[in-house]
């Protein structure tokens, strides 16, 4: 599994894969290093980010780079988003797995579209989403999986 994001400011690698040549360079590399996954967003989400960026941006950076890797190479491909159009294109490009760092829980629309394309699904569990806005509130992880599994049936 290979994790890199095509932002100027991305945590992981620094942005240094913005550039199309550039972050289908690293797919191959990774890929030859043995990468079976390649993990790709478009948007930020390192702890603190406050940088949305625009659907139609944010489909502007990852599709050509799943649309170049899917013509080299069948290596599994997982959009890391959470805004269902973000993740209907890119699956429509090559992507597999949708990878959702909200749980499912930012973009009502987003089980559809993963169940529509029939597409495996990464459900994350963001702990600045589950803080309690009530200081006596409790929240446990498995309540907010529960929900989200209970949006994809």
């Amino acid at each position: 599994f290979a994790d890199y994001h095509v932002t100027p400011d991305s945590f992981s690698d620094g942005g240094q894969f913005f550039a199309l040549e550039q972050a289908l360079q690293q797919a191959r590399k990774l890929i030859a290093e043995g990468a079976s996954m390649l993990d790709i967003g478009g948007e930020s989400t390192r702890p603190g980010s406050s940088s949305y960026v625009e659907i139609e941006e944010e489909i502007q950076r990852v599709v050509p780079v799943i649309k170049a890797i899917r013509k080299e190479s069948d290596v599994l491909i997982s959009i890391d988003t959470w805004k269902s159009q973000v993740a209907e294109a890119a699956l429509a490009a090559g992507a597999n797995i949708v990878n959702d760092i909200t749980g499912l829980m930012g973009d009502e629309k987003m089980a559809h579209v993963v169940a529509k394309a029939g597409a495996k699904v990464v459900i994350m569990f963001n702990p600045v989403m589950a803080r309690p806005q009530h200081p006596s509130s409790l929240i446990f992880p498995h309540f907010g999986f529960g929900q989200s599994l209970q949006k994809k049936s």
